[in-house]
């Protein structure tokens, strides 16, 4: 080593359980992304009468997973900045704890009210778990090997999100409905040691004073505008005064957020981290791919379900390539990052997803399930090359001491991204599916006709209800839903490449430098950083 290289930041003894910590963070992180995509599996034994289920309604089961988002989007940011204050470790281990006891009452819940108030509780422990993972990895690994480390970090994302319908058609074949929450109390016992024994803490050593209004101003505009959101989404409707009320007042609000921000001795969050390229175009990036994403993969499920029959299990098993293409190339989007640039990789990434996204397109009832299978792997391919570039730049834009702030803005643009590519395209599948069936439902009762045209789900329901003279609903329903699907993943195709657009266009070529450290190539060849920068660069290579 060099005698001119820059000193490491990270504690030798922090530095030799660096991986070991990451797997502590990821099982974190798995147990939080895998219990959502869990219960998608499980609305229809839930929405069952006692004793098989507990008896829920369609609003019911919405609001058993709306509770959730709302609150887990809503405390993101908050979170971040009290891991910032408080200590990583510390909101990472009381995350995680509310996360397990509420996983524990919602599996005894006996009201769908009670399932929906218990979810709430778990959405409050999820925004804790999520942004301190990433803060804590930022600051247990040197700055060489970040982009690595997160490579591996998103990965497990989409592991969660393969295995989640998987474990829950396992669990449901096997046990009650509430074991797809009571699974997670011995994981989060298992997390809560191994997070004893092996995370370090860290916090922003000069933390400041804490910007009380600012956050105030955070919590209630996020809570509004994704509420406005998910009523959006249930009416499939954006002109209804419960959707455009929240929603306009919850951009108001965060207006008001970001003027007062700008002009705060002690911000929440400083604003000019923005003015930045590298930082809003990633930002931008996330939220628009799962904008794109969420959308397909809510239509997904009942094109696999109800037009191919499939079951919830056989239907998670299919969407494994998705999941194996992000373990297998999240981890090395760094290599060809380094070898290509940030802008070359994140654009070609999204380009693949959007090719993903049209393919549904031309979809029908009879397409072969290797076409399937290619299309979600190259659809796990674009993620594997978007996620952790971008998560890089973001979170190497700030400084170390901020990574739980950088951690939240991350994931608070992708839930909320996620929120809007749910309700939004949504509502564009809803809408145009009952443009398509209305035409087919003159010999159904009165009194079924609005159920038979909410959804395809709603049209088989009724026709199965009918008999025998249900039966000419069918295919009709079948028709109506591939045009709709064919709708909406052109839809979703175009926000994906107004993502690339955005990417290619904003993103820096290179890899992000953080503010004041010497160019990556001048330390590894020892050079002197300039006055005042942060070390960058691992002594220990």
């Amino acid at each position: 080593m060099s005698a001119l290289s820059t000193p490491p930041r990270v504690p030798e003894a922090v530095h030799r359980r660096r991986w070991a910590i990451l797997g502590v963070l990821m099982l974190s992180l798995l147990i939080v992304v895998l219990d959502n995509s869990i219960l998608n599996v499980a609305v229809r034994t839930i929405a069952a009468p006692a004793p098989t289920g507990i008896g829920a309604t369609q609003s019911e089961l919405e609001w058993s997973i709306n509770s959730y988002t709302l609150v887990f989007a809503g405390l993101l940011f908050t979170s971040g900045l009290l891991g910032d204050r408080l200590g990583r470790k510390k909101v990472l281990l009381f995350g995680i704890t509310v996360f397990g006891v509420g996983s524990a009452l919602a599996a005894f819940s006996g009201t769908p009210g009670e399932l929906i108030a218990y979810r709430a509780v778990m959405g409050l422990g999820a925004a804790f778990v999520m942004p301190a993972t990433l803060a804590v990895l930022m600051n247990v690994f040197e700055r060489d090997e970040q982009p690595k480390a997160i490579g591996i970090w998103a990965g497990s994302v989409g592991l969660a999100i393969a295995i989640g319908p998987i474990t829950g058609g396992v669990l449901l074949d096997h046990f009650w409905w509430g074991s797809i929450f009571l699974v997670n109390v011995p994981v989060v016992l298992l997390a809560l040691a191994l997070m004893v024994w092996l995370v370090p803490d860290s916090r922003d050593p000069n933390p400041g004073r804490i910007d009380i209004p600012g956050v105030l101003l955070s919590v209630l505009g996020l809570v509004l505008l994704v509420y406005g959101i998910i009523r959006g989404g249930e009416l499939a409707s954006f002109t209804d005064l419960t959707v455009l009320a929240p929603a306009l007042g919850g951009l108001a609000v965060l207006a008001l957020f970001v003027l007062h921000e700008r002009r705060s001795d002690h911000p929440a969050i400083d604003m000019a981290y923005f003015r930045r390229p590298a930082f809003s175009a990633a930002v931008a990036a996330i939220a628009l791919v799962f904008f794109a994403l969420m959308g397909v993969t809510f239509f997904s499920a009942f094109y696999l379900q109800s037009v191919r029959g499939y079951s919830a299990l056989q239907s998670g098993l299919l969407i494994l390539p998705l999941a194996v293409a992000q373990m297998v190339f999240a981890p090395r989007a760094r290599l060809v990052v380094d070898r290509f640039g940030a802008r070359a990789v994140c654009t070609a990434g999204m380009l693949f997803v959007t090719a993903g996204l049209a393919a549904f397109a031309f979809f029908d009832a009879s397409t072969p399930i290797w076409v399937m299978e290619v299309v979600f792997f190259l659809q796990g391919t674009g993620m594997a090359h978007i996620m952790p570039p971008v998560t890089v730049a973001i979170m190497q834009a700030l400084p170390r001491e901020k990574a739980g702030s950088g951690s939240a803005i991350n994931n608070t643009f992708r839930q909320v991204g996620g929120a809007m590519g749910v309700a939004v395209l949504g509502s564009v599948l809803s809408s145009t599916y009952r443009g398509e069936i209305e035409g087919h439902l003159g010999g159904v009762p009165a009194a079924l006709r609005d159920t038979a045209g909410e959804s395809i789900e709603g049209t088989l329901a009724v026709a199965e209800k009918l008999g025998p003279a249900g039966r000419d609903l069918l295919a009709p329903a079948y028709d109506a839903f591939l045009d709709a699907m064919h709708v909406t993943a052109v839809a979703s195709a175009a926000i994906a490449f107004a993502g690339a657009v955005v990417v290619a266009v904003f993103l820096p070529g290179g890899r992000p430098q953080e503010p004041g450290a010497a160019p990556a190539a001048d330390a590894r060849r020892g050079s002197v950083p300039a006055p005042g920068a942060e070390a960058g660069e691992s002594a220990r290579r």
